[in-house]
């Protein structure tokens, strides 16, 4: 007879799910607040007289808010717990909306911007963290893969709601609705999903793990029992086993990340190139650009639109498949199929971009077959993305390192993607000027590199206990399991 360990039976229960929903939330709003520049972004580069770096950099000052945010969501969390970890990122979310959508000028929208990366940085790391620490390992994978589900969701609402706002308002650009225009309401109606999570989170119960490590034992007991429905000798015993792994007479530091020659441990690493090549295959092109990018290959802007949201809906549909497959097939098996799709794909755009001509007005245009097949290969590669790098990374970055340094070693991982994407959407504007197939180019080679990381470094940790990961952890597995 088999005999589960508790925590590890895979019980799914109602309170558990509804918990990793409310964190996921942060993801919703992770995603909005990022992808709500798509509709907003030829706006913006009109009324500010923007040219590509100017452009580049109003994107991916947002990407450099989330930096500084993930790398100190973990310290934060640390200290001040999970929960109101999850209501500060609920605050700063809240108050961005409003200044971006009442900027007066481009730096005035930078620093709101970069306020709401902030907030995205914390959303980044606290969603997946909590999660990890409250599931069942059994589930977990599910339950932590709500979070990709949730930016997904955030994304395809943020596209709707631009697409709306534009049509409701006869363009993105139109001053309509209280004197302002299309594009501020763009960013302003963001305070409602901020408002609903600044407030769930200050109901959601504290993470077991960081009551243990507080050295608040019998309230972990109790947050288990409750979560979980199991018995108080059970509670007992899986909190006996959370104290073996957190026992430490001070809180973890960012030198713990680093083995005896200073150099970050091998775990770190993988865990740093994972979030790295998350970012550097150039998934945020197809979100954030994806409405200039079709018009500048021929598409009217309604058609535009309809596309970017085409792209979402896609890829939230793929992130149910990752759901319903993560716990079965594992997050092995899931990544090194999504990056032989993702190459795959975004070598079919490369060469479908490389066949377009130049119109007149300098921009480039795809005709023929190439059109259709360049965006089925975009779409494509949003199926291969969204189904294993999406979630599979968030997942697997919430499972890999040891209960001490979870929090700062997922705080250095998130920091480490979000560096990707501001180097990402800072040189994607000139790339796309200076070779739009090129830049596909190298995105499929990150896809390459991506499938040789995994294939020769990460291991699984599928149904894996969290207290089962070793201090001194090691991804490193045999190519050949």
């Amino acid at each position: 007879m088999s005999h589960a360990r508790p925590g590890e039976s895979g019980r799914l229960t109602r309170r558990v799910a509804a918990m990793a929903v409310a964190a996921a939330i942060g993801g919703f709003l992770f995603g909005f607040d990022t992808a709500v520049i798509n509709g907003a972004v030829n706006a913006i580069e009109i009324n500010f007289a923007l040219d590509s770096i100017g452009l580049g950099t109003i994107v991916a000052v947002t990407l450099l808010g989330a930096t500084l945010g993930s790398f100190t969501a973990g310290w934060l969390a640390d200290r001040i717990g999970r929960h109101r970890t999850m209501a500060v990122a609920g605050a700063v979310f809240l108050v961005a909306a409003i200044g971006c959508g009442l900027a007066q000028g481009l730096w005035d929208l930078a620093i709101w911007r970069l306020l709401t990366g902030y907030g995205v940085g914390f959303a980044t790391v606290i969603g997946p963290l909590y999660i990890s620490e409250i599931a069942p390992a059994n589930v977990r994978g599910r339950l932590a893969s709500l979070q990709q589900m949730a930016i997904v969701l955030g994304i395809f609402a943020a596209l709707l709601s631009d697409s709306s706002i534009a049509l409701a308002l006869e363009g993105a650009d139109a001053r309509a609705f209280l004197g302002l225009p299309a594009w501020r309401w763009m960013f302003i109606v963001g305070i409602v999903p901020a408002l609903v999570y600044l407030v769930i989170a200050l109901a959601v119960p504290e993470s077991p793990r960081f009551l243990v490590a507080r050295g608040r034992a019998a309230e972990a007991r109790d947050v288990l029992q409750r979560l979980q429905d199991i018995t108080a000798e059970e509670a007992a015993t899986l909190t006996d086993r959370m104290t073996a792994t957190l026992r430490t007479d001070r809180s973890a530091r960012f030198q713990d990340l680093l083995d005896r020659r200073r150099v970050l441990l091998p775990v770190v690493w993988v865990g740093i190139g994972l979030a790295a090549l998350q970012a550097l295959v150039g998934v945020d092109v197809i979100f954030y650009y994806s409405t200039s990018l079709w018009q500048s290959v021929g598409f009217g802007e309604s058609a535009a639109f309809a596309l970017s949201v085409l792209s979402s809906f896609v890829n939230v549909a793929a992130t149910v498949i990752a759901i319903l497959l993560i716990d079965r097939v594992g997050r092995r098996r899931l990544l090194l199929a999504g990056s032989t799709g993702m190459f795959l794909s975004l070598v079919t755009v490369a060469v479908g971009f490389s066949t377009a001509t130049i119109a007149a007005d300098g921009e480039p245009a795809l005709s023929g077959i190439w059109g259709p097949i360049t965006l089925v290969g975009a779409n494509l590669f949003v199926v291969a993305f969204a189904v294993s790098w999406g979630p599979a990374v968030w997942v697997l970055l919430g499972e890999m390192f040891p209960n001490r340094i979870r929090g700062l070693a997922l705080s250095a991982c998130a920091a480490a993607n979000w560096l990707a994407g501001v180097l990402l959407n800072f040189t994607f504007p000139s790339l796309r000027d200076l070779s739009l197939a090129g830049s596909y180019g190298v995105y499929a080679f990150m896809a390459l590199l991506s499938w040789l990381l995994v294939f020769f470094f990460v291991d699984e940790t599928k149904g894996r206990s969290l207290e089962d990961v070793p201090e001194d952890a090691t991804p490193v597995t045999s190519p050949l399991k």
